[in-house]
C-alpha cells in the first residue's frame, strides 16, 4: 500500500498530469468557492457575520474533487475548509449564506454556528468536530446502510493532518477497516495544525505511511494540481465503492489564510511559503486551462462574473431575511418535532 503511494506520489509530481475530462467543472466550483468565501471574510470583518469564519483557500481542488465523485445515496461528511465539495455535492449556496447570516429562512433556522449545517436526510452530515468526531460517525452510517442490505454506495470525509492525531480518528479508521466499510478519508496536511507545524505534530515520514497499519490503502497527492486531485480522489472512490478496503489519501497544500478570520497567520514562515505546495491551486489551474487553451480570458471572465453574480444574490437575499425571534420560534429541532407533538 504504502509502494501504491509512492507510485501515486511520483507520478502527481513527476510530470504535469494531464487534465480530468471534469477539469473545468471543477474549477468552476472552485472559482465559486473562493469569491463566495472572500465575501464571507469581507462580511466577517465587517463585523455582519456572527461567530467564526474558516475558509478553505488553497484547498479548493482537494475539497472539489471530494463532492464531485459522490453520488445519491452516498454520504458526505465535510468540515470547515471543504465549501467547494459541499457546493459540488449539491449544497445550494443561499442556504450557506443564509447560515452564516442568521436567517431563520436558512436550514438551520439561525441557530447554531455557522460550521455545523447539514442535511443529513440528502446525505449531507452536519459537522460535530473537525478533530476526528466525523470518521466514526461516517462509519456508523455506513454499517447501518450495510445492514439495511443497501449496496453500491460509499462515504467520504476529509481531516486535516492536525485532527489525524486525535483518539477519534484512530477509533474511526480503526473500526472502518475492521468493518470493511466503503470509506474514503481524504486528509488534508496544510502543514499547520492552527499554529502547530509539522514536526510538532507527527514523527512519520508521511501520514500515508499510516494506511498499512489501520488495514486502508493509502495514496498521496498533489493538493495544488487539480487534475491529479481528481485522478486520485476519484480513483479512492471508485476503489471504495468496489469492495476494496477503505481508502486513505493524504493531500499536501498550504493553508493559504489564517486558522480562521480573525487570526492572521504570522506564524507561518517564509521559507514555507516558498514550497511547491504553497501555491495557490486556483492560479495553478487557471494557468493550465490558458496553457492548453481549455477554455480563453473572456470565457474565464464571464465564469468568474458569474459567480460573483451568484454570490451577491445569495447574500443580497439573505441579508434581507429576518433573524429568528427568540420568544416566537419554535426550538424544538426539527427531527425531534414528531416526537414532542405526541407528549400528551
Amino acid at each position: 500500500m504504502l509502494q501504491a503511494a509512492q507510485r501515486s506520489e511520483k507520478k502527481t509530481k513527476g510530470k504535469k498530469t494531464a487534465p480530468h475530462e471534469r477539469y473545468l467543472e471543477a474549477y468552476r466550483w472552485m472559482l465559486q468557492t473562493r469569491v463566495f468565501e472572500d465575501k464571507l471574510a469581507s462580511l466577517y470583518r465587517g463585523g455582519l457575520i456572527t461567530g467564526g469564519v474558516y475558509v478553505g483557500r488553497g484547498q479548493e481542488a482537494i475539497s472539489a474533487a471530494c463532492g464531485m465523485f459522490l453520488q445519491k445515496g452516498d454520504i458526505f461528511a465535510p468540515l470547515i475548509r471543504d465549501q467547494a465539495g459541499r457546493s459540488a455535492f449539491g449544497e445550494p449556496l443561499i442556504d450557506v449564506a443564509r447560515t452564516y447570516l442568521g436567517s431563520r429562512q436558512g436550514p438551520m433556522r439561525g441557530r447554531d454556528g455557522n460550521i455545523h449545517r447539514g442535511k443529513p436526510g440528502q446525505g449531507q452530515l452536519a459537522m460535530i468536530s473537525h478533530l476526528g468526531a466525523m470518521i466514526s460517525v461516517t462509519v456508523g452510517v455506513l454499517l447501518a446502510k450495510k445492514f439495511k442490505g443497501e449496496t453500491g454506495f460509499v462515504g467520504l470525509t476529509t481531516i486535516g493532518e492536525g485532527g489525524m492525531q486525535s483518539g477519534a480518528t484512530h477509533e474511526g479508521m480503526n473500526i472502518a477497516a475492521v468493518e470493511q466499510v466503503p470509506l474514503v478519508l481524504v486528509a488534508t496536511n496544510n502543514h499547520y495544525a492552527y499554529s502547530t507545524p509539522n514536526d510538532r505534530e507527527f514523527a512519520c515520514t508521511d501520514l500515508v505511511d499510516r494506511a498499512k497499519g489501520y488495514g486502508f490503502e493509502g495514496y498521496t497527492v498533489d493538493g495544488t494540481d487539480l487534475a491529479a486531485c481528481l485522478d486520485v480522489i476519484g480513483g479512492a472512490v471508485k476503489r471504495a465503492r468496489a469492495g476494496r478496503p477503505p481508502q486513505l489519501v493524504v493531500a499536501s497544500v498550504l493553508r493559504l489564510a489564517g486558522h480562521g478570520e480573525h487570526d492572521d497567520a504570522s506564524y507561518i514562515t517564509d521559507e514555507i511559503k516558498r514550497e511547491p505546495f504553497a501555491q495557490d491551486c486556483l492560479k495553478c489551474a487557471e494557468k493550465v486551462i490558458v496553457d492548453l487553451n481549455l477554455a480563453d480570458a473572456e470565457t474565464l471572465k464571464k465564469w468568474r462574473d458569474e459567480a460573483a453574480a451568484e454570490v451577491e444574490n445569495a447574500v443580497a437575499t439573505a441579508q434581507k431575511e429576518a433573524a429568528p425571534e427568540a420568544g416566537e420560534e419554535d426550538w424544538c429541532a426539527i427531527s425531534m418535532r414528531h416526537l414532542v407533538d405526541q407528549i400528551p
